[in-house]
């Protein structure tokens, strides 16, 4: 894994950085010089990845970079370079390691406000705030289906037994049809109004309609919600917040580009 890993570094490193003539070099194959930097730079990679630097994995690089040179002297020679499929291929590569660059970069570069963090965080403690219930429903096809099932409740059969031999929802029937804790905006709308609506141990007297089929709908509990305190998930959610920036701003640049 580490060796495939690190062809992999090595290719790249020679695809951006080329290999220059340098008064310090790592090796110098038929006449072509490989950096020290160039060996440098692969190792501060390798260590970006948990690797621990040591003159073995320096030698390991080295021969690595001999090995890739060599190779690729070989298919000049051979006029390889010139077939229309290694072009591409190179332009790929190319394309791929300077887009990755610029996210590093913007990453690197886009700093957060406290007061942005505090507001994105005031978001999301309105949405994680006020009322959580615990709900369990039947979904089916039809709405005769769930009238019927509404008139076995109703002559004392169990929600769950029902949820667990009718409900088409492969995640909460085998639980019999409880969906745990949620907040109403967890469901579509139609869902959340009509079990808002109900008192706790009530289920609907007629069927819910969705865009998943008809529900029927048990409220088990409520309770209050309490969101976790800002400094309890600052590190996630500025991850998000930089995440949503990086994407506008990706937008703005395909929006910019001229394309025909």
């Amino acid at each position: 894994m580490l060796k495939t890993t690190l062809k992999a570094t090595c290719l790249a490193a020679v695809l951006v950085l080329g290999t220059p003539v340098h008064a310090q070099n790592a090796a110098v194959v038929n006449g072509q010089s490989i950096p020290s930097a160039l060996v440098d730079f692969i190792m501060a990679e390798q260590e970006k990845r948990g690797q621990a630097a040591s003159p073995e994995m320096r030698a390991t690089i080295r021969q690595e970079l001999i090995n890739q040179e060599v190779m690729k002297q070989e298919a000049v020679k051979k006029g390889l370079g010139s077939s229309p499929e290694v072009k591409y291929q190179v332009q790929m590569m190319n394309q791929a390691i300077l887009a990755n660059a610029l996210r590093e970069d913007f990453y690197k570069n886009t700093k957060l406000t406290d007061k942005e963090v505090e507001t994105a965080y005031a978001e999301i403690a309105k949405m994680m705030g006020g009322s959580e219930f615990r709900a369990s429903h039947i979904l089916v096809e039809q709405e005769a289906e769930a009238k019927a099932i509404i008139d076995q409740l109703g002559k004392g059969g169990k929600f769950a037994d029902i949820a667990k031999a009718k409900s088409k929802d492969p995640g909460s029937a085998p639980n019999g049809g409880d969906l745990d804790w949620a907040n109403p905006n967890s469901f579509v709308p139609e869902f959340s109004q009509a079990m808002v609506g109900l008192k706790k141990g009530e289920y609907t007297k007629t069927p819910v309609k969705s865009q998943f089929g008809y529900h029927v709908i048990l409220l088990a509990d409520t309770r209050q919600a309490t969101p976790p305190k800002l400094e309890e998930i600052r590190p996630q959610l500025e991850q998000k917040m930089i995440n949503d920036k990086w994407e506008e701003y990706q937008g703005k640049l395909l929006s910019g580009a001229k394309v025909k």
